[in-house]
């Protein structure tokens, strides 16, 4: 079977290790500005790797099923993601007091390595 389950978890598993050397790479590249920079970005980043984690935790957690309750999995999931990254990014801003720039730099760029690695073939 091509679009296995299996698959979709390696692929899952992937992504977020693209997405925590992304991560990585611009909260080095953010220390240039100073610590409070290279700490949003990683929590930016950081976002984005539990709200994908979580969402492929939901999204492929049920195993094989009918199309309805394999749909509601995914949208479930992707909501979850959402929710998390929102409220760690509101949390790093207001609570932790740090720059919202550097965050949402490392956001993007944690998104764009996630679309990466899912479209490329090993």
């Amino acid at each position: 079977m091509i679009n296995s389950v299996a698959v979709g978890r390696r692929q899952a598993g992937r992504a977020i290790a693209w997405q925590a050397v992304a991560t990585l790479l611009t909260a080095l590249a953010c220390l240039w500005w100073g610590w409070k920079a290279g700490a949003a970005a990683l929590v930016g980043g950081a976002a984005v790797l539990l709200g994908g984690w979580i969402a492929a935790r939901i999204g492929l957690g049920g195993g094989v099923d009918g199309a309805v309750p394999a749909m509601a999995r995914l949208l479930a999931g992707m909501l979850a993601k959402w929710f998390v990254l929102v409220a760690l990014m509101v949390i790093g801003v207001i609570a932790l007091r740090l720059p919202p720039l550097p965050m949402l730099a490392a956001t993007a760029v944690a998104l764009v390595a996630q679309v990466v690695a899912m479209v490329r073939n090993p």
